[in-house]
């Protein structure tokens, strides 16, 4: 079966995360990360994890796993160091619900992939949770060739292009400057640190199309 991929805006929606232990902590450090309403379930917590409840990011429940959980909730995490719990946690749910059981991949509604983040620019990678460990590897070489240098360079592209496409040039103008501002030298002057060069070489192709433009 193949999986359908997609980023997902989590911003306000309700997230239960069951368990609170470290697998539990990653899980609930990125559902924070995209904005999630994040609900924990466990018997104990980290350290972490009990401060963000002081802090107000999740709302903390020490306790067991009550069916009830699961209601009003969009995505649910099983990550309880129980295999009982978080089957207890399969069967609770809803099937419009989105479900991710982290010891067992054939019970997963989504998998959460392997993931390497440079600003704006996110990659991800999974195996369809057939084995992590090779998501984990193929993640470790994607870091070295898309380096820390690609944070400036795609915030770059992204205000040239909101630049771009607020000026009165007409449709194909505006493709062809686009398209120049991915030539390779853009991206070079980056990761040489010239920002200056490349910030002024980019504004010097933008006025000439204005330039061009007839009165």
């Amino acid at each position: 079966m193949s999986y359908y991929p997609m980023f997902v805006n989590l911003a306000g929606k309700a997230c239960l995360v069951v368990g609170a232990g470290k697998v539990a902590e990653r899980k609930i450090a990125s559902l924070l990360a995209a904005g999630a309403r994040v609900t924990v379930v466990g018997q104990t917590a980290t350290a972490d994890i009990q401060k963000w409840c002081q802090e107000e990011k999740v709302t903390l429940y020490l306790r067991a796993f009550r069916p009830e959980d699961v209601l009003e909730m969009t995505i649910i995490i099983a990550a309880a160091s129980d295999p009982a719990v978080n089957l207890a946690v399969y069967h609770a749910c809803q099937p419009h619900q989105w479900v991710n059981i982290v010891d067992r991949p054939d019970l997963c509604s989504f998998f959460v992939p392997a993931m390497v983040e440079r600003g704006d620019l996110q990659v991800a990678i999974s195996t369809g949770g057939a084995n992590p460990g090779l998501a984990k590897k193929m993640r470790r070489q994607v870091e070295e060739w898309i380096g820390p240098e690609y944070e400036s360079y795609t915030h770059f592209l992204k205000e040239m292009r909101q630049r771009v496409l607020s000026l009165g040039l007409p449709h194909a103008d505006k493709q062809v400057i686009l398209r120049e501002l991915l030539n390779d030298r853009f991206f070079s002057w980056t990761q040489m640190g010239e920002i200056e060069r490349r910030d002024r070489e980019a504004s010097e192709l933008v006025q000439r199309y204005i330039r061009e433009q007839p009165l």
